[in-house]
């Protein structure tokens, strides 16, 4: 049996962050993690399934692209209505949107994100990048 050890923000806007191993098996155990969290916070289905799409493009993408042995995600609430969503990984290679071929079963990661988020972007570190979505509820759809 793996644990996993959620560490909530000591300071700053309420979040969680975990580190997972950056394999496939891990997208599952992030969307979990999405969910049950949003839940927490009384965030409404929407956002929820908008944030569940946003950690598993950004995960499956740090485990595709890039040859990091572990991932932070960090899901944090920086406003009432906000929530930001974001994945570690040790590349310096910055994320950019693709056109994917109407036949090409992959390639659509980045373009999903951007569908289902207000914004997305990545800070850049010494270490790699994180990358990240923001998803605004519309007013009065917080449980």
């Amino acid at each position: 049996m793996t644990m996993t050890v959620v560490k909530p923000n000591a300071i700053g806007a309420p979040g969680y962050t975990v580190e997972l191993p950056c394999v496939r098996a891990s997208v599952s155990r992030a969307r979990a993690l999405v969910s049950n969290v949003l839940t927490a916070w009384g965030m409404d289905d929407d956002v929820t399934d908008c944030a569940r799409i946003i950690v598993t493009e950004l995960l499956a993408n740090a485990v595709e692209h890039t040859e990091t042995p572990v991932s932070k995600v960090i899901i944090e609430r920086p406003s009432n209505g906000a929530v930001r969503i974001g994945v570690s990984d040790r590349s310096h290679s910055v994320p950019h949107l693709t056109t994917a071929a109407l036949s090409a079963e992959s390639g659509r990661g980045l373009s999903l994100v951007a569908g289902t988020s207000s914004r997305w972007g990545y800070d850049t570190h010494p270490w790699g990048k994180v990358t990240w979505a923001v998803i605004e509820a519309s007013a009065g759809q917080e449980q």
